[in-house]
Formats: structure tokens, C-alpha cells, sequence
């Protein structure tokens, strides 16, 4: 217990800050400066959602704090955890239930990497249990979970949260580009062209056993209950709109996220007034936004959703062509994905001094710059928004639940995003939430 009252002394205590923390370039809770040096006052951590991506997560928290619990609704995936050399060495408690793991008063942290669909349950309930939050891409399955998740955050502004979109932290190249548009480098931006990809196409796929070890219940969670077929678990959950959204929340979570950070449209009340989706395929009949067999995957596998801004920039959400973004502004025009920036503005160092460790260190919202998870731990410790918060992070996911629901009803919908709503579209309106199967409803706070 003393222990325990230390911990959570140090990081109540820290969370204002201290000059000799912010010199620090990589913050490290094995640094001398954490607390009083004593082994267990490193942060304990519960993960939840430990399948494949989850296990790379949960070995990067490893590296900050003690893993206590794991937890996954398919068995095979906590015991693997528990028993990693680097995650739970063996120690780690083991659960089915995410409960189990809020409930515990030792455990300071949780990483959420469930699919896409428990994201916001999980992260909500987690706020309230006092537990500082990260949360893998996409943070929201609908535009109400915008909402709700943005009124939790408010409501626990002394509690870190980091959204898992790391480009943010990719200081050779997106930030790059993103420092280049908001200097004004390319002139006014006329255009931007988002390439993320079609989803795969697949089925139908029969019906399945579900597989002893889990639990298809609770991985299913708020959404409708359905037979097990194989492809619709674990990663393949990304390809129904279901739990998911698609290409639209996978690349675009990431590539419209940095989009919009560009534009500097990621703030509150602002964002696009009106999405197209008539240029888009889906690779299974659709009625009135729904598909009409459950038996196959369904998200767009073909598509070009053209966002309009009240400034008059546009902004096409494509299947086509390189997964990147391109910038058009009336000087020049530069593209940008993980493996290059280029483009004549990059090639003759335009922003040879505009782009400054202090450039960094804005965008960074006042922290030096390192690893994506760094950040989050040191806010915990400073106080402060993380890099990737789920204030901004939100803005851009409303544009790819919009780009999603015009893809779905083959239609132009209007979006006012100071009131948050779909305009002169009953039907359109009604998709911005969803009624969650009963015993999963989401926490409104």
C-alpha cells in the first residue's frame, strides 16, 4: 500500500509540471528524476485487447511501467500476453472481462486496443475509474461517439489521453509537411488528395464454430448479434461497417487526421460542409445505407469522396492511387506518406529555416519532440495534451464517418460542424448513431 499511495502521490503531484522534467529530452520512468526509486513506483498498466496489434502496444507500454493485467475476450490472446517475455513475464493477471481491470485501484494506465467498436465504451468507463488512456486508432465507430468521448475528456481534463495515430510523431515527414501548409510554403492550398486505399472484397463466408477459447458474446459487444464467421473476427472485423469503418477509419484515421492538422480544421466547430459520395462502390447490394447480406465483407472497395470547406478547399478521399496525401496550394505542391516526402518544395528545402526545433516543439503543443508513446507518458507526468489528443483527433474522424455514411447512401450530404449535424437528410441524419445491443450500452457522462 505505501507503494501504491507513492505512485499516485508522485504523478497527482507531477502532473503541473517541473523545469527539470521538460529539459529532459527523452522521458523515460526508469530516469532517476521518477519519484523515489524505488522499483514498484513505475506506473502499473492493464491491457486491453491483446491480439496482434495489441501485443506490439502492450510491449511498447512495457517499457514504461509494470504490465499488472491483460485482458482479451478470446483467451488464447491474455494468456499469450501474460506469459510474454516482455509484456506479463508470467506475472501478469489474466481476463475475459474489461471490468476487471478498470476495477482494480493499482492500476494507474490502460491501452485499449480492442476492435474498433469497444474502443469508446472501454475508454469512457476507464476515464471514470480515474485511469489515465490510450486508445488505438480509430477513437470513434460513430459520430455521436465524437460527442461522447469529447464530453468524458472534458469532464477528466487531469487524466492523460493518447490516441495510437503516430504519424503525429513522424517528425521527417508528416510534420514536416504539416509545418510546410500551416507556414503558408505552398500558398493558399487549393486542393488535397487523401489515398487510402479500397477495402478487400471477400465472400461469403459460412458459418463457423465459435472457437472454444473465445468468447463471441462479448467480442460482438454493443453491436448486433450475428452468427461467428471467421472473417468477421479479429482483423478482419475492418472490413464490415458493423465494428468498423472500412478504409474510411483505418487509413483514414491517419491520412485525414493529418489532412485536416494541416489545414488547421481539426479544432472544434470546424471541418468540411459538405460530403460527396456519389463516385463510390461498395462490393455488396445496399439499401437505404445498409447491406443486405451478412455474409460478406462490406465496406467500399472503390471509391472518391470529395469534402468541401467553407473556405472553398476540397479535399478527395480516394481508393485510388498512391496511399499518401498530396498538397496543392497555388505555389507548389508536395506529397507525403511513410515512406517519402517529395515534391519540388522538398527537393529545394523551402522550409530550410521556418521549420526549427522550436516548429517541432508547437507542434508537439509545447513538449520536446519524441516516440509517440514518450509523449503520452511524460504528459502524465507534466500535465498537459498529449500530441495526438482526442480533441482534434475526433474532428478528423467526423470527416471519415461522413465520408463513410455519403459512401453508403451514394448521395452529397451538408454537414454543419458548429452544431454537429447532418442538414435536409433525415435519412443521412439518423446514421450519426447507432442503438446498441442491450447489456452494452455506452456510458453518457
Amino acid at each position: 500500500m505505501k507503494n501504491q499511495n507513492t505512485r499516485r502521490d508522485f504523478i497527482k503531484k507531477t502532473a503541473m509540471g517541473t523545469g527539470a522534467a521538460m529539459a529532459t529530452p527523452y522521458f523515460s520512468w526508469n530516469q532517476k528524476a521518477f519519484a523515489n526509486q524505488e522499483k514498484n513506483d513505475k506506473p502499473n498498466i492493464g491491457c486491453i485487447g491483446v491480439g496482434s496489434m495489441g501485443t506490439g502496444d502492450a510491449q511498447g507500454h512495457a517499457r514504461f511501467g509494470n504490465v499488472v493485467a491483460v485482458c482479451d475476450a478470446d483467451e488464447k490472446h491474455a494468456l499469450r500476453a501474460k506469459n510474454h517475455k516482455n509484456i506479463g513475464k508470467g506475472k501478469a493477471d489474466a481476463y475475459e472481462d474489461y471490468r476487471k481491470v478498470l476495477d482494480r485501484k493499482d492500476i494507474d494506465v490502460v491501452s485499449i486496443v480492442t476492435p474498433d467498436h469497444w474502443h469508446i465504451k472501454i475508454a469512457i468507463e476507464a476515464l471514470e475509474a480515474g485511469k489515465h488512456v490510450f486508445c488505438q486508432k480509430p477513437l470513434t465507430l460513430t459520430l455521436e461517439e465524437n460527442q461522447l468521448i469529447r464530453r468524458a475528456c472534458e469532464k477528466h481534463k487531469d487524466l492523460a489521453f493518447l490516441v495510437g495515430t503516430q504519424q503525429r510523431s513522424d517528425r521527417n515527414k508528416f510534420m514536416r509537411a504539416v509545418n510546410m501548409v500551416q507556414k503558408g510554403l505552398l500558398g493558399k492550398i487549393k486542393h488535397v488528395t487523401v489515398g487510402i486505399n479500397g477495402s478487400p472484397t471477400g465472400g461469403p463466408f459460412p458459418v463457423a464454430d465459435v472457437p472454444k477459447e473465445l468468447n463471441w458474446d462479448l467480442w460482438q459487444g454493443q453491436a448486433e448479434d450475428k452468427d461467428y464467421r471467421q472473417r468477421r473476427c479479429h482483423y478482419e472485423f475492418r472490413w464490415w461497417y458493423e465494428y468498423s469503418g472500412g478504409k474510411f477509419t483505418d487509413w483514414g484515421a491517419h491520412h485525414v487526421d493529418i489532412a485536416m492538422w494541416a489545414l488547421n480544421q481539426n479544432g472544434a466547430k470546424q471541418g468540411p460542409v459538405e460530403i460527396d459520395g456519389t463516385n463510390c462502390e461498395h462490393p455488396v447490394e445496399y439499401k437505404d445505407g445498409y447491406a443486405t447480406v451478412d455474409d460478406c465483407y462490406n465496406t467500399s472497395h472503390k471509391f472518391s469522396v470529395k469534402h468541401r470547406f467553407a473556405d472553398g478547399i476540397t479535399m478527395d478521399v480516394n481508393s485510388a492511387g498512391d496511399n499518401g496525401i498530396t498538397f496543392e496550394g497555388e505555389k507548389g505542391r508536395i506529397f507525403v506518406n511513410r515512406g517519402k516526402i517529395v515534391g519540388k518544395p522538398i527537393e529545394e528545402n523551402w522550409d530550410k529555416d521556418v521549420y526549427t526545433d522550436e516548429a517541432v516543439t508547437e507542434l508537439y503543443k509545447g513538449k520536446p519532440h519524441e516516440g509517440h508513446k514518450n509523449n503520452f507518458y511524460r504528459c502524465i507526468r507534466e500535465g498537459g495534451l498529449t500530441v495526438s489528443d482526442p480533441f482534434s483527433h475526433v474532428q478528423a474522424m467526423a470527416a471519415c464517418h461522413l465520408s463513410a455514411i455519403a459512401a453508403r447512401l451514394g448521395r452529397k450530404i451538408t454537414w454543419n460542424p458548429l452544431t454537429e449535424k447532418i442538414m435536409g437528410d433525415e435519412q443521412a441524419a439518423a446514421m450519426i448513431a447507432r442503438t446498441p445491443r442491450k447489456g452494452f450500452e455506452i456510458l453518457k457522462v
